[in-house]
């Protein structure tokens, strides 16, 4: 079993080898609950409205620590771009959790938000994590020309970044 279908990834249709009918299949589809983790996140009064039977479901299981330990061993950090700020934080910005940015008006929270946008981007040898970068912008204030100067600080091709 991959990483993705031990996070609930893989399709509802895959709940036919598990008893479920193709017919209340389709009805969780039609009501845009299309994975199984969704399936499993959606409250029983919701799937009772769908009229969807899936209690043939097994329940979550249950992660042992020794299980979640090796999936900590993925853990890296991410660079803020500041070494004082990410010595505050124990090495910066940790992966496979939320973090919370909070404060004051024009205290820095979207220059962080548009730095970490390069910072993700960047190897792991210059403090990134190679990945990928999805900004959720609820008040308007993202700036691609602000991420473009934070590319050009860190030597980063900023068209490669705004891809």
């Amino acid at each position: 079993m991959s990483d993705d279908q031990e996070q609930g990834d893989e399709s509802v249709d895959e709940l036919q080898q598990h008893g479920i009918n193709v017919q209340d299949i389709t009805k969780l589809k039609s009501a845009g609950i299309c994975t199984i983790l969704a399936v499993a996140q959606s409250t029983r009064k919701n799937l009772l409205k769908i009229k969807a039977k899936v209690e043939k479901l097994k329940p979550p299981t249950f992660a042992t620590a020794a299980e979640i330990s090796i999936k900590r061993e993925n853990v890296c950090f991410i660079t803020t771009g500041s070494k004082a700020v990410d010595a505050i934080l124990g090495g910066g910005i940790q992966t496979q959790s939320i973090t919370e940015v909070y404060g004051e008006f024009r205290t820095g929270k979207t220059q962080l938000c548009h730095t970490m946008c390069v910072t993700t981007q960047l190897p792991m040898d210059m403090g990134g994590a190679s990945g990928k970068v999805a900004y959720i912008d609820t008040e308007g204030t993202f700036r691609p020309d602000r991420v473009k100067a934070i590319a050009d600080r860190f030597g980063v091709d900023a068209k490669t970044v705004a891809e």
